[in-house]
C-alpha cells in the first residue's frame, strides 16, 4: 500500500507533497517539508501561488495560509507561524478569516472560492486550530478563537466543510470542557448538513480526523469501522487516492490526488490500519 502510494507521488506530485510523504514515511526532515511550503510565501508574510490548489495567482489568500499553518503544525515547525500571524492580524485585525480576498478576483479560482472579503467560520476555524495545536499564544489568536466561540455557539444549520472546521477548532482549542459541551450539541448537525453541490458530503474520518477527536462520537463504531474500510479499499490501481470534489482545472487533479493520498494513510495509520 505505503510503495504503490510512494510510485504514485514520484509520478504525479508536486514537490510540496513528495517531501511531506518522505518526512512522514520514509525519515525526510522537517526541515524540506518547511523550505517546500516557504517557496510559496510572499513578502507581506501571507501564501499565495497556488499553495492551496483551489486558489491560483499569486496573491497571499487565506486558503494559502491555511495550508502552509496546516503543514508547519504537522512537521512540529510553530516559529513558522510568526509572520503568518502578522499578516493575519493586517489583513483580519478582528480575527475572522475570509474564505478569500477581492484581491483574487483577476486570477483563477474554483467557483466555490469566494473573493468577497467576508468572514465566517469556516476559515477561521480550521486556521485557529491550527495554531493551537502548535501551542502558539498571540493576541489575533485570542480574537480568532472567541469569534471561533461565538460562531459554534450560534450554529443551527450549515455545510459539511465547515461542520469539519469547527470539528478541528474543538480538537485542538485549550478549553477542553467548553469543547466537549460544544461538540455534543453538534452531534445533530451531521444529520442536516448541505454540500456545495447535490450529494456531496464528508465522511466520518474527515470530521473525527484521529482517535482522539471529540467527533469520534458522532458515530457509532461499526458506521466509522465502516467508513475506514472503504478508505482503506480507496486506493486505485495507479497507487494514489482521489478527492470528492470536482477538479475545476486539470493541473489540480493530480494535486488533490497527491494531498488526499498522503491524508489517507495518515488517517489509516492514525487508527491503526497500517504501521
Amino acid at each position: 500500500m505505503i510503495g504503490q502510494a510512494r510510485n504514485f507521488l514520484w509520478l504525479n506530485a508536486r514537490t510540496l507533497e513528495q517531501r511531506w510523504f518522505e518526512h512522514v514515511f520514509d525519515g525526510g526532515s522537517a526541515e524540506a517539508v518547511v523550505r517546500a511550503v516557504l517557496a510559496y510565501r510572499n513578502d507581506d508574510g501571507g501564501f499565495g501561488h497556488g499553495l492551496e490548489p483551489d486558489h491560483r495567482g499569486p496573491t497571499s489568500q487565506p486558503l494559502h495560509a491555511l495550508r502552509a499553518l496546516q503543514l508547519f503544525a504537522a512537521v512540529g515547525a510553530p516559529d513558522q507561524a510568526e509572520p503568518v500571524l502578522t499578516w493575519l492580524q493586517d489583513t483580519c485585525p478582528d480575527g475572522s478569516v475570509p474564505f478569500g480576498f477581492s484581491t483574487s478576483r483577476d486570477h483563477p479560482r474554483a467557483p466555490w472560492v469566494a473573493a468577497d472579503d467576508r468572514g465566517g467560520l469556516l476559515l477561521t476555524s480550521q486556521i485557529a486550530a491550527a495554531l493551537h495545536a502548535m501551542k502558539i499564544g498571540h493576541p489575533w489568536l485570542d480574537r480568532a478563537t472567541e469569534y471561533c466561540w461565538l460562531q459554534i455557539d450560534r450554529l443551527e444549520r450549515t455545510h459539511p466543510y465547515e461542520l469539519r472546521g469547527a470539528a478541528m477548532f474543538l480538537d485542538e482549542v485549550p478549553d477542553r470542557a467548553r469543547a466537549e459541551l460544544a461538540a455534543e450539541k453538534l452531534r445533530h448537525l451531521t444529520q442536516s448538513t448541505e454540500g456545495y453541490a447535490e450529494g456531496e458530503g464528508l465522511d466520518p474520518h474527515e470530521f473525527a480526523q484521529k482517535p482522539t477527536s471529540l467527533a469520534r462520537a458522532w458515530f457509532t463504531d461499526d458506521e466509522f469501522a465502516q467508513d475506514l474500510d472503504a478508505l482503506e479499499q480507496g486506493q486505485r490501481e495507479d497507487g494514489g487516492w482521489t478527492f470528492g470534489f470536482p477538479a475545476f482545472t486539470p493541473i489540480v487533479h493530480f494535486e488533490w490526488r497527491s494531498i488526499a493520498t498522503v491524508d489517507a494513510l495518515l488517517t489509516l495509520r492514525r487508527y491503526g490500519r497500517i504501521s
